[in-house]
């Protein structure tokens, strides 16, 4: 029996299995000096892993009871109302067009939520009947009513009594 295989091409597969067996250990011999020389230089440790590690361990919230947590409870709602007091919307400004114009005007305009439009006057008229200090109190305090509903300082909790009387003393001028 003869070899199938011609003396030319045995020996170009010789060679290219030799260069195979070359390129496959240069590839494990580059593998084995990375992993000594980055064992030799770590690389920097992170300075801010304390922190977020600190973080995600803090606990997300408290256990209140009795005297104790009715005393925390009061303080955290203080400490609430004077953050939100020191954030006065609108620069703080009492003009009450600004202020529907800013805010005002997406549902009072639009007729969102059930509200009177400025320009349906007829629909203000049982309002305006109720009197300013009860508009104000729906205003401030939020109302929900059979044809829709007005949210607390119309959904910005920002806006200062002061700036909602304003508001609503403006918008009483243009229904009447």
């Amino acid at each position: 029996m003869t070899n199938p295989v011609p003396k030319t091409d045995a020996v170009f597969l010789k060679h290219f299995a030799q260069l195979i067996t070359f390129l496959v250990c240069l590839a494990v011999a580059l593998i084995v000096l990375g992993a000594f020389i980055y064992s030799r230089h770590p690389a920097p440790e992170n300075p801010a892993k304390a922190r977020a590690t600190d973080l995600r361990l803090q606990p997300v919230g408290g256990v209140y009871a009795g005297d104790t947590g009715r005393a925390a409870i009061a303080a955290a709602e203080e400490a609430a109302k004077a953050a939100a007091g020191a954030e006065v919307a609108y620069g703080g400004t009492t003009d009450g067009k600004t202020i529907f114009g800013n805010l005002c005007h997406a549902c009072h305009e639009t007729g969102a939520g059930g509200s009177p439009t400025l320009a349906d006057k007829a629909a203000w008229v049982p309002r305006l009947a109720q009197g300013e200090e009860t508009l104000l109190k729906h205003a401030i305090d939020g109302f929900t009513g059979a044809t829709g509903m007005m949210p607390a300082k119309g959904g910005n909790p920002a806006l200062s009594d002061e700036q909602v009387k304003a508001t609503v003393e403006w918008m009483m001028s243009q229904v009447k």
